[in-house]
């Protein structure tokens, strides 16, 4: 990282990023284009979750090709400046790559749907034997993640 003093080297500052963090964007690989999803997301310290329907692009380009990269980010706030190369930005936002692991046990899939609500405050959520059928679910264990911040 170019601007050293921005790295967020410490691994509780970066999941604490991850968790206030609303959306996290895979980036996917399909063919000669980049495709970008911005998807809801659950985080247990080790494992991004990740639900969606059954088919899809998406989906499509996972079975061929499961590496993803992970992208999130929280604005934090503008900061003006009597000039506009003077204006910066407060942020914190996180990186990293992995492979996508498609979950298809159902109690598996329950416990992973229950990481991803967690993320956005439901700590005790039910989930009919349906609901469970119908979603897709898989999660990415990233193989490094990288924090920066400037606040």
């Amino acid at each position: 990282m170019r601007r050293s003093e921005r790295s967020m080297a410490d691994r509780a500052e970066i999941d604490a990023a991850i968790r206030a963090c609303p959306v996290c964007r895979l980036g996917l690989h399909d063919g000669a284009e980049p495709y970008i999803v911005p998807m809801s997301f659950g985080y247990d310290g080790d494992c991004f979750y990740f639900h969606s329907a059954r088919e899809g692009r998406k989906l499509e380009i996972l079975r061929r090709r499961p590496r993803v990269a992970i992208e999130l980010d929280e604005m934090v706030r503008v900061v003006s400046a009597d000039t506009a190369c003077g204006w910066t930005m407060h942020y914190r936002s996180v990186t990293g790559a992995g492979t996508v692991e498609f979950i298809e046990e159902p109690a598996a899939k329950r416990a992973a749907l229950a990481v991803l609500m967690g993320q956005y405050g439901d700590r005790n959520p039910e989930f009919s034997d349906a609901a469970v059928e119908r979603v897709c679910v898989f999660r990415v264990r990233p193989e490094w993640l990288a924090g920066k911040r400037s606040l």
